[in-house]
């Protein structure tokens, strides 16, 4: 009995050490194939400007992680990209975690026939929306689309 338990414990420890390996190399597999990975901008000539538009990155790190940079020109951030799945409809579905906001945000994303990026929604983890069905919530305007920079 012991050593049965012993080897379950072993087996058990093995595959918790190796699931988060597992999970990342999921994560990165879905961004890379959906075709998320580069930069991408409003205008990819103009330079990053926080009110004219940013130049937002994501990549894959070595060790397996996914990361999403905003350069707006005056100010930088680098935050983890920590989930990411495909609905039926083809909508990229990120979560990534805002150390600087303490807080995870949730967007959609979709990806045209013609390789432009647009968020569908955008919304806290608490599900306040700043973008809702393609639109901003506080204007009502849709959101623009984005152009693969690389």
């Amino acid at each position: 009995m012991t050593r049965c338990l012993s080897r379950w414990i072993t087996a058990a420890s093995l595959w918790i050490a190796f699931a988060p390996a597992a999970g990342a190399e999921t994560l990165a597999a879905t961004v890379e194939q959906w075709g998320l990975l580069g930069s991408w901008a409003i205008d990819c000539a103009a330079r990053p400007d926080r009110d004219k538009g940013s130049l937002l990155t994501y990549e894959i790190r070595k060790d397996g992680r996914v990361m999403y940079r905003r350069d707006f020109g005056e100010a930088k951030d680098e935050n983890e990209v920590v989930s990411a799945t495909v609905d039926a409809g083809g909508l990229l579905n990120v979560m990534v975690y805002f150390p600087s906001l303490r807080q995870t945000r949730e967007y959609g994303l979709l990806l045209s026939e013609q390789g432009s990026l647009r968020a569908i929604y955008n919304r806290s983890e608490r599900g306040v929306y700043t973008i809702k069905d393609g639109k901003y919530v506080a204007t009502g305007a849709p959101t623009p689309s984005q152009q693969r920079c690389d």
